[in-house]
């Protein structure tokens, strides 16, 4: 369609987008048909040679959005975190800050200070927001938008290595759960805090009719989401906030903290380790380095030795054909060797407590059409805003990247051998209906 001669279709989505499309359709004023399953294969080929084009769901982004009273969202930013209103008058500005969670592990090294992370959060909230009134503006648009519905964004980093630091691994119900709980918390401190500014300063000038006016909080928006564990006092919020009022329209948007990990020593965001061995670039020169949480583990157990690093070196980061215990195989998985189904309900699970979006990257090993196809399908029908930031994809097997003992090399594909038989005998099971839960397609 032309956007001349077909108007309107930008700003609807949903059933209006749908009725007015068909409108258009039957009045002929479409100027070329695309096949969709053509436009979904160039999609698909594009995003496995390049990963990207980023997917965000119109509907989700628009359904589930507290600044829904003021029009329709068209786009995101450059990492599909934000989900805020612009239009020509307004351009949307993102107001953001990350919270290292291994900061709250207790002293123990067994729990997780929910009441800590609330306290800073609530910090986190009131400094967000005192940003917005002293930043530099180069628009006017900018500092309009701004001032008007003052958003503001708290993410994460360092998920992964909470995880290990409490031995929970990736996939285990226990690391879904404390998942849940942390985003639960976060959300429940930020609304705190942007309504008790909301007593001292006002809310925010297009508050009225927005959902939280009505009492709509993120989680009542999805059709699915985790209970609530009883630690926080919704109901009594909720009242709060429909008296008060807020003074910021969204709270939550757990962006990529690519460089604010580095310097805190943190895995990125609530993203899985990419390997446990990397090389890191400085003046000085190139250095490979392990994941610290491993190497503790591994010299704790008296395994760390040049035999074990030519080994971990050469099996690429992972550990899983090495000669240690189970539970550490478990433990340090690496994104690769995870259910990119369980870190799509993870997602879910935090989603609901997000109120923005998610830089959600998705790792797929020898990538096809028909796992992107399934990949995508899932995340969109567990009700993903952002479908996927980067799609990062690589082959079975891998080119060593660092120069390693020959004999360790070759230990390292006798056990590569073996795997990929196991691998080809489970690949012929996926597709089974008597084995639903190992396609993503037919286990959700």
């Amino acid at each position: 369609f032309c956007p001349d001669e077909a108007p309107g279709l930008h700003d609807v989505y949903g059933e209006k987008f749908e009725a007015l499309y068909h409108k258009y359709e039957k009045e002929g004023r479409a100027r070329r048909v695309v096949k969709a399953r053509a436009l979904w294969s160039t999609i698909l080929q594009s995003q496995i040679e390049t990963g990207t084009p980023y997917m965000l769901y119109k509907d989700a982004c628009n359904r589930k959005s507290n600044q829904k009273n003021l029009g329709t969202i068209k786009s995101s930013n450059l990492c599909t975190e934000i989900i805020e209103y612009t239009d020509a008058d307004e351009v949307a500005v993102c107001n953001l800050a990350s919270v290292a969670l291994p900061k709250f592990i207790t002293d123990d090294e067994r729990s997780f200070d929910h009441q800590k992370l609330y306290d800073i959060t609530y910090h986190v909230t009131e400094n967000l927001n005192d940003v917005i009134d002293v930043n530099f503006y180069p628009v006017i648009e900018a500092r309009k938008s701004n001032m008007r519905h003052r958003p503001i964004g708290i993410g994460v980093q360092g998920l992964a290595d909470t995880f290990a630091r409490l031995r929970l691994p990736f996939e285990s119900k226990e690391a879904r759960l404390l998942n849940h709980e942390i985003f639960e918390t976060l959300y429940f401190a930020a609304l705190t805090a942007s309504k008790d500014l909301a007593k001292k300063h006002g809310p925010y000038e297009t508050f009225p009719g927005s959902p939280t006016s009505e009492g709509i909080l993120q989680y009542d928006m999805w059709k699915e989401h985790p209970p609530l564990n009883g630690r926080w006092d919704w109901a009594g919020l909720k009242e709060e906030i429909k008296e008060h009022g807020l003074r910021n329209s969204l709270l939550v948007a757990p962006m990529p903290t690519a460089s604010t990990s580095q310097i805190l020593g943190n895995n990125e965001c609530f993203e899985p380790y990419t390997s446990n061995v990397y090389l890191r670039r400085v003046l000085a020169g190139e250095f490979v380095c392990v994941n610290h949480h491993l190497l503790r583990d591994l010299i704790k157990h008296d395994l760390w030795n040049d035999d074990l690093k030519n080994q971990l070196i050469a099996a690429n980061g992972s550990v899983q054909g090495l000669d240690i215990p189970l539970d550490m195989k478990e433990l340090y998985k690496t994104v690769w060797e995870i259910s990119q189904k369980a870190l799509i309900d993870m997602a879910a699970d935090r989603g609901a407590f997000i109120d923005q979006s998610q830089s959600f990257n998705v790792h797929v090993t020898d990538a096809n059409f028909g796992k992107i196809t399934s990949m995508h399908f899932y995340g969109w029908k567990k009700g993903l805003k952002t479908g996927m930031y980067y799609l990062r994809t690589k082959a079975a097997a891998d080119a060593i990247q660092f120069t390693v003992d020959q004999e360790a090399l070759e230990k390292v594909e006798r056990q590569k051998i073996i795997d990929e038989k196991a691998q080809k005998n489970m690949e012929a099971m996926v597709c089974s209906l008597e084995n639903r839960d190992e396609c993503l397609a037919c286990g959700s």
